[in-house]
């Protein structure tokens, strides 16, 4: 079974600047409703403000929410802030906090938004508005639903954002694996952070990934995973640097669901980036990678808080 959070406002129109398409997004839930899987969609909330000021600089929050972004930020952002975009972000953020939650239900549950990792403190960039990574950490540590938690990014492109609005924390600890020559320029320094060579396929890439990932785990110790599960590594998206196949993309998703649930812990996904010009087969991927993800947890029982809710 797989719960995914999903909201009508992920879809947006056009933006009069900018090449980013929104399409995916539905496209996505397309995908995965013709999969003939079993599925259940929930509905995430809006990120209240305050949340979101936590992290970010609660001027660039009421900004954003107001629609009134400066020009010069909507350029790094890549497109501009509209009344639509300023309310679809408050529920991609509430998305990924949904979906953590329903994680500590199910053991795995997807976002299909959201991942807006390069947002920084007092501006977006890179496509992204609000850092839903960050936030959602922030404000399940602040409720005590945990009290450690790990962010692991395999995303094409490094996580700078979320390295930035985290960095000091002992209780979130980010981990970054991506293609070193690509965006951003400057990177910032993450808990731990793999770059990659241009080209790195398959083999090289899961090495990697199962060199770092499990370390991590038994060191770190979290309580939950935030998994920003970009599809952009594949050898024929549009902005990676990769050679990921599909069969490559399917064994680290795999992988990092297996070690995070044999481990006993819930695990959500964001979506992350995925790039082309065919619209159709960059959504699939994303659709495949979440029905792999639900398709590895099955293996797993739920996390331990819901096996003894369910005996009592």
């Amino acid at each position: 079974m797989l719960h995914v959070v999903h909201h009508r406002d992920y879809m947006a129109p056009p933006p009069e600047r900018g090449t980013f398409k929104f399409d995916k997004y539905q496209l996505v839930m397309i995908c995965l409703r013709e999969s003939g899987a079993a599925m259940t969609e929930h509905a995430p909330p809006p990120m209240p403000r305050d949340w979101l000021a936590a992290v970010h600089d609660p001027d660039y929050v009421d900004s954003v929410l107001a629609a009134d972004v400066p020009r010069e930020k909507e350029r790094r952002i890549g497109f501009p802030v509209t009344p639509h975009i300023a309310q679809r972000v408050q529920h991609t953020n509430g998305g990924t906090w949904r979906a953590a939650h329903l994680a500590m239900e199910h053991g795995f549950a997807a976002n299909s938004a959201g991942g807006s990792h390069h947002s920084l403190h007092d501006t977006g960039a890179g496509y992204c508005v609000f850092n839903d990574l960050a936030v959602a950490a922030n404000r399940l540590i602040a409720q005590g639903d945990a009290a450690r938690i790990l962010i692991v990014d395999c995303d094409v492109h490094q996580g700078d954002g979320t390295a930035s609005l985290t960095a000091g924390r002992d209780d979130i600890v980010t981990f970054s694996m991506h293609a070193e020559k690509n965006f951003p320029a400057r990177k910032a320094r993450s808990d731990l952070d793999v770059g990659l060579p241009d080209g790195t396929g398959d083999a090289s890439y899961l090495e990697a990934l199962s060199t770092h990932l499990p370390r991590l785990l038994d060191d770190g110790r979290p309580d939950l995973v935030l998994y920003q599960a970009g599809v952009d590594p594949h050898g024929e998206d549009k902005l990676g640097r990769l050679a990921l196949t599909d069969a490559g993309l399917e064994r680290r998703d795999r992988f990092v669901i297996g070690e995070v649930r044999r481990r006993g812990l819930p695990v959500a996904s964001a979506m992350g980036g995925g790039y082309g010009q065919d619209q159709r087969a960059v959504a699939q991927r994303h659709a495949n990678a979440m029905l792999a993800m639900a398709d590895e947890n099955a293996k797993f029982p739920p996390p331990p808080e819901q096996r003894a809710a369910r005996q009592k």
